[in-house]
């Protein structure tokens, strides 16, 4: 028996938050629109004079120009795009590049729900989804009745068409042979599109592209690449398979060279567990490590509280504890350690991320604070014999104290190296 040409779709809603927005508010269609800053409450609730939402003048809505603050963008219409302005900018600097930009908070509930809807949608006629987030997911078409017409065309097109009637949004679907090419294709011709790539079309459709439209290539191996002089996938693909393992280490240089050649064997998963849990914070004004010590160790201490309540809640451990900083000059870094124990408990958790947040420099003021634990297993996978850690006695306030002040430098003499 011939198996059948493995079909996988990548489904991805247009522009998400903004266009569950937009439904709530028809007569901002085609304006530049940006969501973001903070999430929403039930003082945010424009009132209309007469009718509904759909009545709300114009000028009754806020615009960028007016926003002051250290919020970022979550999203963006496709009209605000025009101007430069980006999911993970920061407001202030889209209002100087749209100022008359339209903000609106973010409502996770709302788009949670319209989620769940246009999921359904999908379940109903492929029960072999993988969810990836909010917004998008994997879909085996192989075995799905219409899932090989037209190389995959007609069920993309009905899904779009059932997606649009439950919930009037907007998805655009890649079908390939694997889920690396699917991803891809999604992008092709957005929004509302529908783009097919076989095995015959790696030359013409995915080789032109340059090397960070890959998932799974970032900016830093896409900078390094292209010192070497590599900047399209045609390029990357025709590199010697043993120099991108010397030049990137002999995993991710192998994945590398699978990847320009559009090789993917990964399975849509219906089910799969998170690789790390994560806790962040922006603080409404820059700290400093030395004047703000006390302040900077309470919310160090309540991170590292919140990602523990985190992973006993949902049953997990985790050994790789990190950390992660941001200076106001919003350079990033991150620090990471490995421990020979599972852990959940806070105090555990604090000091392994202690020891991390010794190994940065505090020399500027701090943006941003986060605190990840990755490397997780199932809690109850302890009893098949994976070390742990049980929680500790519970400390004295005075020493939980002195524990969080010892975190940062009293002085600047203690700063790392």
């Amino acid at each position: 028996m011939t198996s059948l040409p493995r079909r996988i779709a990548h489904l991805d809603m247009d522009a998400f938050y903004a266009s569950v927005e937009l439904l709530r508010y028809p007569q901002l269609k085609g304006l530049p629109v940006v969501i973001g800053g903070r999430r929403r409450r039930e003082d945010d609730v424009l009132n209309p004079a007469d009718g509904g939402l759909d009545r709300i003048p114009l000028d009754a809505f806020p615009r960028l120009s007016g926003y002051v603050g250290r919020g970022v963008i979550t999203t963006a219409t496709y009209a605000a795009r025009q101007f430069g302005i980006g999911s993970a900018m920061g407001l202030m600097k889209a209002a100087r590049l749209c100022p008359d930009a339209i903000l609106l908070p973010v409502d996770f509930e709302e788009y949670r729900r319209y989620s769940r809807l246009f999921k359904e949608q999908i379940l109903a006629v492929a029960p072999l989804m993988e969810n990836r987030g909010v917004d998008e997911v994997y879909i085996d078409f192989t075995g799905v009745e219409g899932g090989q017409e037209e190389a995959g065309l007609a069920l993309a097109r009905r899904l779009q068409a059932a997606i649009l009637a439950s919930t009037g949004l907007t998805c655009s679907i890649g079908v390939a042979p694997n889920k690396l090419l699917a991803k891809m294709a999604s992008e092709f011709n957005k929004p509302n599109g529908i783009a097919l790539v076989g095995e015959d079309d790696l030359e013409r459709q995915i080789w032109p592209l340059p090397c960070r439209k890959i998932n799974g290539i970032g900016p830093r191996t896409d900078e390094k690449l292209q010192r070497a002089g590599i900047r399209t996938i045609a390029e990357l693909a025709a590199c010697d398979p043993a120099w991108l393992c010397e030049q990137f280490g002999r995993s991710y240089g192998q994945w590398l060279h699978e990847a320009a050649h559009g090789r993917d064997e990964r399975p849509v998963s219906t089910h799969s567990e998170p690789v790390s849990m994560s806790r962040e914070t922006t603080f409404g004004r820059d700290l400093h490590a030395v004047q703000d010590r006390t302040e900077l160790g309470a919310v160090f201490t309540r991170l590292c509280e919140q990602v523990a309540a985190d992973l006993v809640r949902k049953g997990y451990v985790g050994r790789t504890i990190g950390i992660k900083i941001r200076y106001d000059n919003f350079r990033s870094v991150t620090r990471d350690f490995t421990a020979d124990l599972y852990m959940a408990d806070p105090l555990l958790i604090r000091q392994f991320a202690g020891q991390c947040l010794k190994r940065v420099p505090l020399d500027r003021r701090l943006r941003l604070l986060g605190v990840r634990v990755g490397s997780l297993r199932r809690a109850d996978a302890i009893a098949e014999g994976l070390p742990a850690r049980t929680p500790p006695r519970r400390s004295s306030r005075r020493r939980d104290e002195e524990m969080t002040l010892s975190l940062f430098p009293s002085s600047a003499e203690e700063q790392p190296e």
